[in-house]
């Protein structure tokens, strides 16, 4: 009674956008085929990664809801074969005999013990297998949303050490800037007692060292609560001890996946997969309710033995006894319900299909931005690094010019300040171009590797 399936027709382009006047750098292997590990070539990313996989209180919510779904599974998978049980009845009654004269009591015995089958179902129209092909697709769906969520845990755990990282780089920048510019500030007042600078050169100087110290707090909070983030996915008590000691600089990840092709990449996405069982458990549920518009027949059958006396219940002197008991019942009139079921199930296959498309097209703009920021952040970076060592050279012609008395301190200070503000651009690109690795591994379906549960 299971309708054939037919995978929906593939909805999304048949390759990848790619922006003009950019190229995709040329990739090795496909992200499914590279295990995290390999992925994130470092030790600093195992431990944290491990940790949170080892840990995470989500991923181990998702592990249990695959227990759950296998539970019951297993529960809808005995339903195919018969229940046979074991019984045994004790009866004894007493009565007095009121045709004799004496009117005695009458004391009666009766010891029966017995194997039998209770109500099976024959699954003549495929009910029952029905309801069991919708069981193993929800469990196997299940299990690929456990996928969805250790892949998202990956990512996000890669994503929150990087933003610790770049905020750690960008505390350190701003401590040596505050440095740098009290420095100045403390020359530049020292100087207006002699008479050299201005007033409003140290009011300058000031605002400068004040600016630095208000993102030296900023920064300050923004490493606290990444740490909070991050131990929150990692699953474990606050230990800043535990974390690795490594900067940005320092961070391994290959940058040479290959996108593939959409109708390859795509499917094998586990959020595509979970929707994809999702929808085969609903076709089965197609079948269960076109089986409930057919008679159904169950048998109950016992064999056992009678005895008057317990300890004579399995002699050979105890009478035999059996039963069999077929019953077929046939629907007349349900006032609309089996109707009704057949076209909820249609319902729900038809929003499957649509959730399916809907999965396709989403991971479809998902790969898209991905791949489009990989083409540009390497060349957004180079320009940035360049842009900052210009910065530099006018930072530091500006401080020699400004000593010999050539500009004023003024030239000085916006130079500084442009400085420090390419300088924290870098490091924020440069997060940028790491996170963009770890989300095209995710988003290409790497560290979701079915495994054994």
């Amino acid at each position: 009674m299971i309708p054939d399936f037919a995978r929906p027709e593939f909805s999304a382009a048949q390759s990848w956008h790619d922006i003009p006047g950019y190229e995709m750098p040329i990739g090795e292997e496909l992200a499914t085929q590279m295990d995290w590990k390999e992925f994130f070539n470092s030790s600093e990313f195992h431990l944290v990664i491990g940790t949170a996989l080892q840990n995470n209180k989500d991923l181990r919510t998702t592990a249990l809801n695959i227990e759950e779904a296998r539970a019951l599974y297993r529960i809808e998978r005995a339903n195919l074969f018969p229940n046979l049980n074991a019984n045994g009845d004790a009866t004894i009654s007493e009565g007095s005999d009121k045709s004799t004269l004496a009117g005695r009591s009458q004391k009666t015995e009766l010891y029966e013990a017995n194997i039998g089958v209770a109500a099976y179902e024959l699954d003549l129209f495929g009910k029952i297998r029905s309801n069991n092909e919708s069981a193993i697709n929800t469990y196997l769906a299940t299990q690929e949303a456990h996928e969805v969520v250790r892949n998202a845990l990956i990512a996000e755990t890669a994503n929150a050490y990087l933003q610790l990282l770049a905020d750690q780089k960008l505390l350190s920048l701003t401590q040596k800037t505050l440095k740098a510019q009290q420095s100045t500030y403390d020359i530049l007042a020292e100087s207006l007692e002699k008479g050299v600078s201005t007033e409003q050169d140290v009011a300058r100087a000031a605002t400068a060292v004040e600016t630095a110290r208000v993102n030296l707090h900023q920064y300050s909070r923004f490493v606290a609560q990444d740490k909070n983030a991050l131990f929150l996915l990692m699953g474990i008590a606050q230990d800043n001890d535990y974390l690795p000691e490594t900067t940005l600089d320092e961070v391994s990840i290959k940058d040479n996946l290959d996108p593939g092709l959409p109708s390859e990449i795509l499917l094998t996405r586990p959020d595509i997969r979970q929707a994809e069982y999702e929808l085969l458990s609903c076709n089965a549920d197609i079948g269960a309710a076109r089986a409930a518009f057919f008679p159904s027949i169950t048998l109950t059958g016992t064999y056992g033995f009678a005895s008057q006396s317990l300890g004579n219940l399995f002699s050979s002197g105890a009478a035999g006894a059996w039963a069999f008991l077929p019953q077929i019942t046939l629907p007349i009139f349900q006032g609309g319900r089996n109707q009704a079921n057949l076209d909820l199930a249609e319902i729900r296959k038809e929003k499957a299909v649509v959730n399916y498309e809907q999965a396709i097209q989403i991971a479809f703009r998902e790969v898209s931005d991905e791949l489009a920021a990989r083409e540009t952040l390497d060349a957004q970076l180079k320009a940035q690094r360049r842009l900052v060592a210009a910065a530099q050279k006018v930072y530091d012609v500006s401080q020699a010019r400004y000593k010999s008395g050539i500009d004023s301190f003024l030239s000085v200070l916006d130079s500084q300040r442009e400085l420090y503000t390419f300088q924290q651009q870098e490091i924020q690109i440069e997060r940028q171009r790491l996170s963009n690795l770890v989300n095209l591994y995710k988003v290409l379906g790497g560290g979701s590797q079915p495994e054994e549960y």
